[in-house]
């Protein structure tokens, strides 16, 4: 299987073909409104600012399943981002990222990247109390939180994953290696 091998439904249910995104470098991020990591918008809009003519695509998939963090509709989340953050990327339907109900493309990406580095004393307390409260973060691989990134080059191999406590500026020398 390739990553290209997945379609995802868009906001408002249309399907996205990943295999229309070949050549690109893909930024696939779990998100929500209400998340103390949300004000990363801010940075991901940033990144898609300055790279996607180049190439960048940010897939942006609301998640509910963390601290019930992303609890309006699609369209409600588009309104959230594009008024408080001016994101001019779109998000996509609103999915689970763990459990019995993820979404196939998650299962993907955890089997290519199934973990992710944490630097820092302060990432690392945050992340480890998060990992805590989760309720889905249930086997080894799991998406700990809101705000997990996945990178992609553009031959659609997984290249890193990065935890919620990485801030998109943080790695955007490894987006712009592959662009």
């Amino acid at each position: 299987m390739s990553i290209y091998d997945y379609t995802v439904r868009a906001r408002g249910g249309e399907t996205l073909n990943l295999a229309d995104l070949k050549g690109r470098v893909l930024l696939i991020v779990n998100t929500a409104t209400g998340c103390g990591f949300t004000p990363q918008y801010e940075g991901l809009e940033n990144l898609y600012k300055k790279y996607h003519e180049q190439g960048l695509e940010i897939l942006d998939f609301p998640c509910n399943q963390f601290g019930h963090q992303a609890p309006g509709s699609e369209d409600e989340i588009h309104e959230f981002c594009t008024l408080h953050y001016q994101t001019s990327f779109d998000q996509l339907a609103k999915i689970d990222v763990n459990g019995d109900s993820e979404e196939p493309l998650y299962t993907y990406l955890k089997s290519r990247q199934p973990d992710e580095e944490i630097h820092g004393f302060k990432n690392k307390a945050a992340m480890g109390v998060v990992a805590k409260i989760s309720t889905t973060n249930k086997k080894p691989g799991d998406i700990k939180w809101n705000f997990t990134k996945f990178l992609v080059d553009r031959e659609g191999n997984v290249v890193k994953r990065f935890p919620p406590t990485s801030e998109p500026a943080s790695f955007e020398a490894e987006v712009a290696a592959l662009i």
